[in-house]
Formats: structure tokens, sequence, C-alpha cells
């Protein structure tokens, strides 16, 4: 999407919203209700024209997608490198001086 114009994105975000308004079987008018927002601003968006930040975080939540307003813009202390655990330092073992004999020779140790 980076090479998208502004314009573009919105139209695409606003075809997605009336997709889903429709799957969900609701007319404009019902829409606008569950969003709390005017008729007019559910016209405007889905003919891809700008509408308020707030009224699309509106829109969003009627359509139970807010949860996904995390992914635009990811907390900037929650890196992919955060969730990886410091690797626990093991204690060594001492090594032994001593060698084991197991009672096996290969044949050609003495």
């Amino acid at each position: 999407m980076q090479e998208l114009t502004s314009k573009a994105i919105l139209s695409n975000l606003a075809g997605r919203v009336k997709n889903y308004r429709l799957d969900m079987n609701l007319s404009q008018t019902e829409f606008a209700k569950k969003a709390g927002i005017s008729v007019r601003s559910i016209i405007n968006f889905e003919s891809g024209l700008d509408v308020k930040l707030s009224n699309f975080i509106k829109i969003l939540k009627a359509l139970e997608l807010s949860d996904n307003l995390e992914v635009l813009v990811p907390d900037v202390s929650k890196r992919p490198s955060s969730y990886i655990k410091e690797k626990q330092k093991q204690r060594a073992r001492k090594v032994s001086d001593k060698k084991v004999d197991y009672g096996f020779k290969w044949g050609d140790e003495e």
C-alpha cells in the first residue's frame, strides 16, 4: 500500500467498510445509528471522501474492528526483539581432570 496515494488508500478502506456493513446486513441509516454518527458521514466515507478521525474510529468500533487499530501504529516499546526472552545464563560445570575408563577400547589404544 506504500505506493498508493492517500486518496486511493481512503477509497480502498471505504470499499472494505462498505463490504463489512453489507455483510452485516445493515443499511447506511442503521449503521450510522450503531456507530453513533450521522448518515451523511457514512455516505461521505463510503464515497471515498474524508471524514474525521473520531468518526472513522466509531465506524471501526461499530464493525467490531477497533482492536486492529493497534496494528496501524504499533507501540514502539514492543519491538519484535522485545518478545524474545533473554537467554538464561547457565552455570558452567567444572571440567574434570580425571579420565573415566568405560572399559571400551578402539584397539589402537593401549
